[in-house]
C-alpha cells in the first residue's frame, strides 16, 4: 500500500494544517482511502443513494476526522 504523503493529502483536500495532516497520517490510510472518506463527507447522501456500503476501518476513521473539519458545522464547512 502506498504511503500517504503531504502532497497526496493536498491533492485531495487542498492545503491543511500540520495538526490535521498528522491526525490523517496516524490512521495509516492511503490516498484511495482518503479520497473515499472525503467523498463520504462531502456527499454522503449521494453515496448512500448509489447503494454504496457504509465506510469501515480506516475509511470510517478518516470520515470522522474529516467530518469534524469539513462536514456541516465543521471548522471549515465548505457549503
Amino acid at each position: 500500500m502506498p504511503t500517504l504523503t503531504r502532497e497526496g493529502v493536498h491533492r485531495i483536500l487542498g492545503p491543511v494544517d500540520n495538526a490535521l495532516l498528522a491526525e490523517i497520517a496516524s490512521t495509516g490510510a492511503d490516498e484511495r482511502e482518503l479520497a473515499e472518506a472525503h467523498a463520504w463527507v462531502m456527499s454522503d447522501e449521494a453515496l448512500v443513494n448509489d447503494f454504496r456500503p457504509m465506510p469501515k476501518g480506516r475509511v470510517a476513521e478518516l470520515v470522522e476526522i474529516l467530518h469534524r473539519r469539513f462536514g456541516p458545522g465543521g471548522e471549515e464547512d465548505m457549503d
